[in-house]
C-alpha cells in the first residue's frame, strides 16, 4: 500500500519511464523509406481547355502504399501541347491536341505517365477514298479531316490512333503532308506487299469513346 510521499513520488518514476520507452523506440521504429513512386492516372486524357487532377503514390520500404501529398515536383514535356502545376496533387490542362510526357519527381525518385489531349472531334473524313503505292515506292498520303475541331486533321502525333486491316507488316505509314501541305499519313509497300489493304483513323471522343474515319484504300501492286 502506497502512503504519504511515497505515492507522488512512484508516479513520478512512473512517468520517467514511459517517456524513456517512448524515446528510445522511435529509435527502432525509422519512418518508412520511399522506395518508388507511380503517377495515377498512368494514361490521362484531357479536353482542349479542361483539366484533370493527378496524384502521385509512394510504395515503402515497408511493403505500404500511400499518396505521396507534399514535396512533389512536376513538368510536363512539351508544354505546348499540355500544363501541369502543383507540389503534392497537380492539376493537368490542355492546350492543343496531341501527346505529352508527364514527369513527378520526390525525394529524387521520377515516374512518368502518358498524357493525350484531345480535341473537338465529332467526324473524321479521309481523302482520298483510294489510293495506290508500288513497292519501294514513294505512297500514298492519306489525309483525315475533323469536324468541327481543332484539331483539323487527325495523325498518329496528334492523339490518332491509325488500323490497317489486314496488317500483314507490310505496309508502313508515317506522319508527313498531302500535296496540299495538310498533315496526312504517307504509307509506303514493302516488296512483296500486292494486296489491297483498308485504312482508317481513330480518335478519342471526350466521352470514354472513340470517332472512326471512313476507310481509305491502299492497292499495292
Amino acid at each position: 500500500m502506497f502512503t504519504g510521499r511515497k505515492l507522488p513520488l512512484t508516479l513520478a518514476f512512473a512517468v520517467l519511464v514511459v517517456v524513456a520507452f517512448g524515446v528510445s523506440c522511435k529509435g527502432f521504429f525509422p519512418d518508412p523509406v520511399l522506395q518508388s513512386i507511380a503517377i495515377n492516372p498512368t494514361a490521362p486524357q484531357v479536353n482542349v481547355g479542361q483539366t484533370q487532377n493527378l496524384q502521385v503514390f509512394g510504395t515503402y520500404d515497408d511493403g505500404t502504399r500511400k499518396q505521396v501529398t507534399s514535396g512533389v515536383g512536376w513538368s510536363s514535356n512539351p508544354t505546348s501541347v499540355a500544363t501541369v502545376t502543383g507540389t503534392g496533387s497537380a492539376t493537368l490542362t490542355g492546350v492543343t491536341p496531341g501527346s505529352a510526357t508527364i514527369t513527378a519527381s520526390a525525394q529524387a525518385l521520377n515516374a512518368t505517365a502518358s498524357a493525350t489531349v484531345i480535341g473537338n472531334v465529332s467526324l473524321i473524313t479521309v481523302s482520298p477514298t483510294s489510293g495506290t503505292a508500288h513497292p519501294g515506292g514513294t505512297g500514298q498520303a492519306f489525309t483525315f479531316a475533323a469536324t468541327p475541331g481543332p484539331p483539323s486533321f487527325i495523325t498518329a502525333d496528334n492523339g490518332g490512333t491509325l488500323v490497317i486491316t489486314v496488317d500483314d507488316g507490310k505496309i508502313t505509314c508515317s506522319v508527313s503532308v498531302d500535296t496540299s501541305g495538310n498533315p496526312a499519313e504517307l504509307c509506303t509497300a514493302a516488296t512483296g506487299a500486292a494486296a489491297s489493304y483498308t485504312i482508317v483513323m481513330t480518335y478519342p471522343d471526350g466521352n470514354g469513346g472513340t470517332v472512326t474515319s471512313n476507310a481509305a484504300t491502299l492497292n499495292v501492286n
